[in-house]
């Protein structure tokens, strides 16, 4: 993980927190208090999910490239090869 999405669940992760814990000093009946946090952790793992899937998506991106990067190296690495055995 790189340091933004560090910082991202970090934020996510105490907003989390701080909105449980304010639900819960809240004074609502208990019925309502269980369902309010329920839904913030709802909101929560929806918003773990997506940057989740956001980090996913930047390492696939980033393995393409390696790939792509080791193959052309190869590639170039063969014709030099082929071109040195045409030459000697």
């Amino acid at each position: 993980m790189n340091d933004n999405t560090k910082v991202v669940v970090a934020l996510l992760a105490g907003l989390a927190a701080g909105a449980a814990l304010g639900i819960l000093f809240a004074p609502d009946k208990g019925e309502e208090t269980r369902d309010k946090l329920s839904e913030s952790l709802k909101n929560l793992g929806d918003s773990i999910k997506e940057t989740a899937a956001a980090e996913i998506d930047n390492l696939v991106g980033f393995k393409d490239k390696v790939v792509d990067n080791i193959k052309s190296k190869i590639k170039g690495a063969e014709e030099e090869y082929q071109d040195d055995l045409e030459h000697a």
